[in-house]
């Protein structure tokens, strides 16, 4: 990807919970709500260096809330579970879409040697951090 390059489009499909993203070379990407929010740009995930990032666990469920542009270069992504500190530069999405088999079975096998789960704890399922005018 070039650094001019621009979505053309961007489609949030709620029932199957993906952002659809197509860009002006013709590159069309469809992203699981939880493979966006697993790689969440965010220094509270990837940490602020090598070695320093924080396995995402339990986001199966997730839910994108609402996407908000900044400036002409990126998407804040609010998720269900009250997370929004990423930006996701357009350079960045594309390279999920680019990339999206190879860092998704990367991420199960993260999660397998963690003894981890894609699945909500229950102490974490339904205990979303209220949002907005509180309903």
């Amino acid at each position: 990807m070039s650094s001019n390059e621009q979505p053309t489009e961007i489609i949030l499909h709620q029932q199957s919970r993906s952002l659809e993203i197509a860009f002006d070379d013709g590159a069309r990407y469809r992203l699981p709500y939880e493979f966006l929010r697993v790689y969440t740009p965010s220094a509270e995930a990837r940490g602020h260096g090598p070695g320093q990032e924080v396995l995402q666990v339990g986001k199966k469920n997730v839910m994108l809330l609402n996407v908000e542009p900044v400036g002409t270069y990126a998407l804040k992504l609010i998720f269900d579970d009250g997370h929004d500190s990423g930006l996701y530069t357009w350079e960045y999405l594309y390279g999920l879409g680019q990339n999206q088999d190879v860092m998704w079975q990367d991420y199960l096998k993260q999660l397998e040697a963690a003894g981890a789960s894609r699945e909500p704890s229950p102490q974490t399922a339904g205990s979303h951090k209220p949002r907005g005018c509180g309903h």
